[in-house]
């Protein structure tokens, strides 16, 4: 068996990639569908669910480059006419098929590592490459669009095996040709090719209907972020002797020895300061966070979930306590309480004070399990127990 293709056969290389496509294919499908419908309620649900996901991805990849030496080969190479080019909507709808799964052997894995490289944490891909890709930045939008497209062009490509499979064997089975045997090892014989008519019109379909798909995938992006976290009502404004104009609360987890960082969006805080005492307590701050305003990566919704935050129950954290001087800078000493449990809390902080105007930025580490969060999660491998934290603002002094 010759390895080039000629205007008859294909060649051995040819037969190579296509079943290598094929199998990664079959293998692919049923095992993303697995994958994701697979329980994470604990340590060791979610590592198994984190293995079949990094293995799915692993694969993925993998289709990705043979599909791109596919296509880098089929360039270099004479196409086989088609055995059933006298037949106009048969072979319209070979070549319609073909386009569309050369779409998505592209579009199916390059939209799920871009989904992967956009997302913080959970199910690394197994290479020693990293996890992140040029351009692509850390972005839930970013994220969320093509984890849409990848679902949508899923769908395209199972419908479109689905036809290429039904077409290969009516051909073999009720026309008793040789379309499917000349994919096969050997040289089989092959009868006078009729005339060949080639459009572009199978091409123009296929780029349609990716068109639709893309944009469906935009549409069901949207609805995601629309719909994401769980529904409570905004935070009201407090009064405060210093007025927050900008500011952060963002938090670190580790999870399967990756971090993944997110941020509340919503929160307030109550604070009385005098920067001119000059020992001992000198204000106080109650800060009040809004739960269900969390985003953290890919891993959003289980940590708003009743295992972890349980943002429908408990929807708001709280931190009460006094500002006094530390010996390099204040501190906020207090309770925070987040699910109704209560835990004494020191936080040094620096601060610059200019005018009516200050600055302010504190980190500390919290252990989870002081909170009830992720109790299921035993495994520190799976999701460690430290979590950091990070506080920046700016205040005003005054309305």
């Amino acid at each position: 068996m010759a390895l080039t293709n000629t205007a008859l056969r294909y060649g051995g290389i040819t037969k190579t990639f296509h079943w290598a496509t094929a199998l990664l294919i079959i293998t692919l499908l049923p095992l993303g569908l697995y994958a994701n419908d697979l329980p994470y309620e604990t340590s060791e649900e979610l590592a198994r669910k984190a293995w079949f996901f990094s293995l799915h991805k692993t694969l993925g990849v993998t289709a990705f480059f043979v599909a791109l030496g596919r296509i880098i080969w089929a360039i270099s190479q004479p196409k086989p006419g088609l055995l059933n080019a006298d037949h106009k909507v048969e072979s319209f709808a070979a070549e319609l098929v073909h386009w569309l799964l050369y779409g998505a052997l592209i579009i199916v894995p390059l939209s799920g590592w871009i989904g992967h490289a956009a997302a913080a944490g959970f199910a690394p891909i197994w290479w020693p490459f990293g996890q992140d890709l040029p351009l692509i930045p850390k972005s839930t939008g970013v994220e969320h669009f093509f984890a849409a497209l990848h679902w949508v062009a899923t769908k395209v490509l199972a419908v479109s095996l689905l036809l290429h499979i039904a077409g290969a064997l009516k051909h073999h089975v009720i026309d008793r040709d040789a379309i499917l045997r000349r994919m096969l090892p050997g040289e089989p014989a092959i009868g006078p090719m009729p005339d060949q008519h080639h459009t572009n019109t199978p091409l123009i379909g296929a780029l349609v209907v990716w068109g639709l798909a893309i944009a469906l995938g935009g549409v069901l992006a949207a609805q995601d972020d629309t719909g994401n976290g769980a529904e409570t009502a905004a935070l009201s404004e407090v009064t405060s002797d210093w007025q927050v104009q900008e500011g952060v609360v963002e938090i670190t987890v580790v999870q399967f020895g990756s971090e993944v960082t997110g941020s509340f969006a919503d929160w307030t805080a109550a604070i009385s300061f005098d920067e001119t005492i000059p020992s001992g307590k000198v204000g106080t701050v109650t800060a009040t966070i809004n739960v269900a305003s969390l985003t953290l990566g890919s891993v959003t919704q289980q940590a708003l979930g009743a295992d972890f935050f349980d943002a429908t129950t408990h929807p708001t954290a709280v931190y009460s306590g006094d500002i006094q001087h530390a010996p390099d800078g204040y501190e906020a000493v207090g309770t925070l309480t987040i699910k109704d449990n209560s835990v004494p809390l020191t936080l040094p902080f620096g601060l610059a004070v200019i005018g009516d105007g200050a600055e302010m930025r504190g980190d500390l580490t919290l252990d989870r399990r002081d909170f009830g969060i992720g109790d299921n999660m035993k495994d520190a491998d799976s999701l460690a127990f430290e979590v950091k934290v990070r506080i920046t603002l700016k205040a005003q002094r005054g309305g």
